[in-house]
């Protein structure tokens, strides 16, 4: 007898009793939590989660569903790591520089100060070896990483009072997101690490002297030109920083291997959408604080000069005491002299002539 037959005469009880069993894929539905370290006014990085939720749910066809959680609704903004690292949720999306007290290294993940631009630091995770460098280094966190977002080169912040040279850095109590505190540091200053959405309120008060969050968008969306008229530029310290989801070993691990697919493509539809949104809303959002007076200016050459040398001084002394940060920092470092000598002949010629332009 057939298996047609089978199927035809003895029914579903014939079937299994033949050995014939049907195809059936029941797959239990998946539910994670993802922690942001962002608030959702900013729809563009904290869109950045949410375009993960909602690629994850369509591929899946809604069998794997992630909910999106501001700061603070399941834990600080600066807490993520330890959610993710703890299994308190299965994943996070923030910016891993922020973490840098825990190990230095976690700096890298973003970006350092004079470091990769946004272009060059996509190539470095998926091309170069800066993702297996740094999937390396989290897997001591029990994390597994996915790059899932860059603003583009920031701005360099607001300031309460015009900065003529390096010597007004002395002194400047300044809000400045990762890495870029310990230059401030060196160069006199005194950084502080403060959450996105308490940036206006110790600005406003004067607690802090200055501060620096990412672009016009999201700038003018928190209000900072309110409270500090002088807006400089560019975020020597922000390039081309990256944000990322972090994703618990475990979790990860259980997934399936299409599900595995599904958040890895997520992740990267994210990264690419998070810089187009970026840089579609910053140019507008620029010429609306320029004509609500915001005085736009460049850095001196001299902070410039001054920050570069202390950045250049800092990370070789991290080279001789940090392993990780050796080993990781050294390849970057090798992979942004390549960069730059290839962007020297191409992008920066092209567009300092396309700005000079009339058009």
């Amino acid at each position: 007898m057939d298996r047609r037959s089978i199927i035809k005469n003895a029914g579903i009880a014939g079937v299994l009793a033949a050995g014939v069993a049907p195809a059936v894929h029941a797959q239990a539905a998946l539910r994670w939590r993802m922690a942001s370290s962002f608030p959702k006014s900013l729809d563009t990085i904290f869109g950045a989660a949410e375009t993960i939720a909602k690629k994850v749910s369509e591929m899946s066809g809604g069998k794997f569903t992630i909910s999106t959680h501001a700061a603070g609704e399941l834990m600080p903004a600066l807490g993520v790591v330890d959610g993710v690292q703890s299994g308190t949720v299965e994943c996070g999306h923030t910016c891993a520089y922020y973490y840098f007290g825990k190990d230095e290294t976690f700096a890298i993940g973003t970006g350092l100060p004079f470091g990769l631009n946004s272009r060059q630091m996509t190539a470095w995770m998926f091309e170069g070896n800066g993702g297996k460098l740094m999937r390396e280094f989290y897997a001591k966190y029990n994390i597994v990483n996915f790059p899932a977002g860059n603003t583009g080169a920031q701005m360099g912040g607001w300031y309460r009072k015009e900065i003529k040279s390096a010597k007004d850095i002395k002194g400047l109590k300044f809000r400045v997101g990762g890495f870029a505190g310990k230059v401030i540091e060196r160069m006199g200053g005194v950084p502080q690490n403060i959450p996105g959405g308490e940036i206006y309120q110790a600005l406003e008060k004067g607690t802090i002297d200055a501060a620096e969050w990412i672009g016009p968008y999201d700038d003018q969306k928190l209000g900072f030109n309110k409270v500090a008229p002088f807006y400089y530029y560019p975020g020597w310290w922000e390039g081309g920083p990256q944000v990322d989801l972090f994703v618990n070993n475990k979790a990860y691990e259980s997934l399936s291997a299409e599900n595995k697919a599904i958040l890895s493509a997520a992740t990267t539809c994210a990264h690419v959408e998070m810089q187009a949104k970026y840089d579609a809303k910053n140019p507008l959002a620029l010429k609306q604080l320029v004509g609500a007076k915001t005085k736009v200016m460049p850095f001196p050459k001299d902070v410039l000069d001054v920050a570069f040398k202390e950045s250049m001084a800092l990370y070789e002394e991290l080279r001789g005491k940090n392993a990780n940060w050796k080993k990781v920092y050294d390849d970057m470092s090798a992979f942004r002299r390549d960069q730059n000598l290839w962007f020297r002949f191409t992008e920066a010629k092209f567009d300092s002539f396309m700005q000079a332009q009339k058009l």
